[in-house]
């Protein structure tokens, strides 16, 4: 028997005791360090960093990864971690997110053994925390027109820009920044467009010109951490660069395994949204008799439900794929664009069940709704994902 009263087709029947292991180990870290302080974080805009120790404790910090003290878990058991995370809060869930499937993977997928050897440990075990640069002022959706930008000088990099949206910049101990590269420094002539291409760098945060900032007055993500980051003539050894996948094919990677995450976190605020609702209206009473009596509560319940068995069922079938070794890019927007606009209605059709209460801290599906405003915006907003989807069913490039 499922221990979540949503989940009306038993999904829970289909993982392993291994599967349903890390899925309980992370709601019960939830349980007893997030929900309890989550509404106060929210309101204060704060951060709790004093949870990365434990976070990394549980072998969240790259969790997908193998090897270099990273915990080597299943596409499926991360997917359940992250939606178990998310349904404490999305700024938590993207905390991993940002270490393990950015700043981490990309050192993963584009470093050299002795960059990998050398950041990752550290990463896993939380000692060094990371950020990942790509996105800028000006270029989000699109971020081959970045301006930011590195060039050679004798034995060194120099580097130059700005990054914004950028996430745990002012706590990281080391960034991987996207910058354009002439073609000629580059060494991967043919590659560049406008004679220049786009390669990743490894950057400590100490390095003389680098300067991160919080982003004030947020009204989404604010138990959580997003910056602006400006480089003044940052120099960086030789072996800064990150030598494989030279382009933009070696960020988009990172973004997929971030999107990934997104389809299993996006569940976790609309289940805890809807459990939340569902637990109100039991106890609620209007004119004699409890909200759940009503016709048109029970009819909000039930299509929210229905909503996240159909999320989940999605966010499953895409997880045994990239298992299985199956997995086509386009899943990954079939499953972000679907999940994370079906979770945003929900919290908020889980917040009218709430009435005027729902729009304290007392409850979370605002707060979750508020939340997805930014997870639906960042790694590929609907429209990106639906010209994915659209370019896939008709093979028409509708970018341009």
């Amino acid at each position: 028997m499922s221990k979540h009263p949503t989940d009306l087709l038993n999904i829970e029947s289909q993982f392993t005791d291994t599967e349903l292991e890390v899925r309980d180990r992370v709601a019960e870290f939830v349980d007893r360090r997030i929900r309890p302080r989550i509404a106060e974080w929210f309101d204060q805009a704060i951060l709790p960093t004093e949870l990365l120790p434990e976070m990394a404790e549980l072998g969240l910090f790259g969790m997908h990864l193998n090897g270099y003290g990273c915990a080597g878990r299943s596409a499926v058991e991360y997917g359940l971690a992250m939606q178990e995370l998310e349904a404490g809060d999305a700024g938590l869930r993207t905390v991993v997110s940002v270490q393990g499937s950015l700043a981490m993977s990309a050192i993963y997928k584009n470093g050299s053994e002795e960059q990998k050897q050398k950041w990752l440990p550290k990463m896993a075990s939380g000692e060094i925390i990371g950020c990942f640069g790509l996105t800028e002022p000006t270029a989000g959706s699109d971020p081959g027109s970045m301006l930011t930008n590195a060039h050679k000088e004798g034995d060194e990099w120099v580097l130059n820009g700005h990054k914004r949206w950028i996430g745990l910049a002012s706590i990281a101990g080391v960034a991987v920044i996207w910058a354009k590269v002439p073609a000629e420094d580059s060494g991967t002539p043919g590659h560049g467009k406008d004679g220049h291409v786009v390669r990743g760098f490894i950057v400590p945060t100490d390095t003389p010109g680098f300067t991160a900032e919080p982003i004030q007055q947020k009204l989404s993500m604010r138990a959580s951490l997003q910056c602006t980051i400006d480089f003044d003539n940052v120099r960086l050894p030789a072996d800064a660069i990150l030598p494989e996948n030279p382009g933009l094919r070696g960020p988009f990677a990172c973004l997929t395994e971030a999107r990934y995450g997104i389809i299993w976190g996006a569940m976790g605020s609309a289940r805890d949204s809807v459990e939340a609702a569902l637990e109100y209206a039991q106890e609620r009473e209007q004119f004699g008799r409890p909200l759940s009596s009503y016709q048109l509560t029970q009819k909000k319940l039930v299509d929210m439900s229905l909503e996240i068995n159909k999320g989940q069922l999605l966010a499953l079938r895409i997880g045994r794929a990239k298992d299985e070794g199956t997995i086509e890019n386009h899943m990954i927007s079939v499953g972000k664009l679907n999940n994370a606009r079906a979770a945003i209605e929900i919290c908020r059709e889980a917040r009218t069940v709430l009435g005027g209460n729902g729009i304290t801290g007392d409850y979370p599906p605002l707060r979750h709704a508020n939340n997805l405003e930014s997870v639906r915006t960042y790694e590929g907003t609907d429209e990106v994902h639906t010209l994915i989807l659209g370019q896939k069913l008709t093979g028409q490039n509708a970018f341009r």
